[in-house]
């Protein structure tokens, strides 16, 4: 990853955001709890969540539109400073005393509205700042970064509420002006030069739907991206309500994500060497049928606070799985299809894992725990089947193959 060292746009892009992530994680931390200490309702916090959520799913495919038919930079910059000026806002009726729940709510819809946008942007304009053979490389990075702030956001967060309820979002809002300065300052554009499309934005939505089931390795990276968010959402829940259940302490559950955040960074950093270590196809099969074997083995020690070790080492595989896939993903797909293209794949993923706590939920309380975990194990199976059976992958190339190509 030498050259992504000297790459000085990727660098710019990927400190800023990691500040900018970090600002994130301290405010979803900070969110419920503001919204606990207003109204003193745990179900209105988890209510603002759900909003939260359901404008992410909303957005998702106009937003890939969108990243693919404006000016990306600016798109990025727009984003960051409507979420600046919405976190700023929050935070100074916090300080006040003036925040009731519609605040909380607009405020978290917008966030949610414009963090989907930039996201699909963001992973769109990757090709057009780094060299195509190393696209693997940069997505491992990129989820180095993200594991890192969700171990680093959430006691900071829970600190900074601590100290003044108003900090989190002073320190998000905060995040998004070196968001904002990191993108302003990388020099080359962040996308191609291309005519505008004919048609209006559902011709383009379809178009990028169909560019997706038309390509088989796609088509390969739906079937294997959704069962593996359901799994690993779902089997996370699985743990966490049945160490409830148990009587385990809050501080000790919480360990179950810390241990998988961590097991998702080792992951990320060893990605380069794992995607070294044998060829594409051979790899994604490797890890589809590991994580399989790990989280059935995992299904033994629901109970207790094992488990957690099972899914970590299924989560460490998970990077280099990504990185391949969405590394590939970003060399075969034209630039002005990036966007739709990312968002119909985000989409399968993201409609899998919102489905996952209420299909645990269900297994745990009419079957059991192990049941449920089983259950998300042979989900897993449905990926590796993909991958040792697609004709996408395993027809794929080495990246330099393809960008010679």
């Amino acid at each position: 990853m030498s050259s992504l060292w000297r790459n000085r746009e990727f660098n710019l892009l990927w400190t800023s955001q990691s500040l900018s992530d970090l600002g994130d994680a301290v405010a979803q931390l900070a969110m419920p709890l503001l919204v606990l200490a207003v109204t003193g309702s745990a179900v209105r916090a988890g209510l603002v969540g759900t909003v939260a959520q359901v404008a992410r799913l909303l957005s998702r495919l106009p937003g890939g539109v969108l990243a693919d038919r404006v000016n990306r930079r600016r798109a990025m910059l727009a984003c960051d400073a409507i979420r600046l000026v919405a976190f700023a806002g929050l935070a100074a009726l916090v300080a006040t005393g003036h925040t009731d729940l519609s605040v909380i709510v607009a405020v978290a819809v917008v966030d949610a509205i414009c963090g989907t946008m930039f996201q699909t942007t963001e992973h769109a304009a990757l090709r057009s700042i780094v060299d195509q053979s190393r696209l693997s490389d940069a997505v491992a990075r990129n989820e180095a970064r993200t594991y890192g702030t969700s171990l680093a956001g959430p006691p900071l967060g829970g600190l900074l509420f601590g100290l003044a309820p108003s900090l989190p979002f002073i320190g998000n809002a905060v995040s998004y002006l070196a968001s904002l300065a990191g993108i302003s300052l990388i020099r080359k554009p962040l996308q191609g030069d291309t005519p505008p499309e004919p048609g209006g934005h559902r011709a383009a939505l379809v178009e990028g739907v169909r560019f997706v089931f038309g390509n088989s390795f796609l088509r390969a990276v739906l079937t294997i991206a959704a069962p593996l968010n359901l799994a690993l959402n779902g089997t996370v829940f699985t743990i966490i309500v049945t160490l409830q259940r148990h009587g385990v302490s809050p501080v000790v559950i919480g360990l179950t994500e810390t241990i998988m955040a961590v097991g998702g960074l080792a992951g990320a950093l060893a990605a380069p060497m794992l995607q070294r270590s044998m060829p594409f196809p051979r790899l994604i099969r490797f890890i589809c049928w590991a994580a399989t074997g790990v989280l059935a083995i995992g299904s033994l020690f629901t109970s207790s606070l094992v488990a957690a070790v099972p899914l970590a080492l299924a989560v460490f595989l998970g990077p280099a799985c990504n990185a391949a896939l969405f590394g590939y993903q970003a060399a075969i797909t034209p630039d002005r299809l990036q966007g739709r293209v990312l968002s119909v794949i985000f989409m399968a993923a993201m409609s899998a894992s919102a489905a996952a706590p209420a299909l645990a939920g269900l297994i745990v309380a009419h079957v059991s725990s192990a049941a449920a975990a089983l259950f998300f194990a042979a989900s897993v199976s449905v990926a590796a089947l993909t991958a040792t059976f697609a004709s996408g992958i395993r027809t794929m190339r080495p990246l330099e193959e393809v960008v010679a190509t």
